[in-house]
């Protein structure tokens, strides 16, 4: 005996479930803003880090730079017979006088007791830059850039005072202020690198 055919509606039932679990017109749009904020905000942390990374960089190989080189004057200092203070340029020097604060933007260093060979460092006004210079030396070397306070170095006693002489055992300050522009926005900083230096033979 032929039984008569039954549909189930098991196809229009799958076809329902599927259109219950796509997404609508309106629900794509939102996760679309969604995700371009995100991506937006990562973009922008992403520059900032960027920005951050160049400024220190330039201002950390300023101060390497300037690290390296000083380090070599402090060595010419420790070694040194004779250490005189006061204002220079490549071809003069005038050490401070007696009775004055033993304050200037130059120094000249002598590694022996032989007085026609030295050193000189000295602050150039031109240029506001740190430079060293030895005798009869047709140029200087820059030592230092951006750096903005005339008075580089000091004679002090062990308590940090300035003196007003030249004493044999005093300890040379050397301060150097920079300000200058980092960076490719050209941001303007300021930062300083301050030491103490005494000889290593006493006379």
């Amino acid at each position: 005996m032929n039984r008569p055919l039954v549909k189930t509606g098991q196809g229009t039932g799958r076809r329902e479930r599927r259109s219950e679990a796509a997404f609508t017109i309106t629900e794509v749009m939102i996760s679309m803003a969604i995700l371009t904020m995100v991506l937006a905000a990562i973009m922008s942390c992403h520059l900032f880090g960027l920005r951050m990374f160049e400024l220190t960089k330039a201002k950390l190989g300023a101060s390497d730079d300037a690290r390296a080189a000083i380090s070599s004057m402090v060595s010419e200092i420790r070694g040194a017979k004779l250490v005189r203070l006061g204002k220079g340029t490549l071809t003069t020097f005038t050490e401070v006088g007696l009775n004055s604060l033993q304050v200037g933007s130059a120094i000249q260093v002598y590694p022996s007791t032989n007085t026609n060979s030295f050193v000189r460092y000295f602050w150039d006004v031109s240029d506001r830059r740190l430079k060293r210079a030895t005798n009869g030396a047709a140029r200087a070397v820059v030592v230092a850039s951006a750096v903005s306070n005339a008075m580089v170095f000091t004679s002090e006693d062990f308590t940090g005072k300035i003196l007003t002489n030249n004493e044999n055992n005093r300890v040379i300050g050397l301060n150097l202020q920079f300000y200058q522009s980092i960076g490719p926005g050209s941001y303007y900083d300021y930062y300083q690198l301050r030491t103490k230096i005494t000889r290593r033979t006493l006379e």
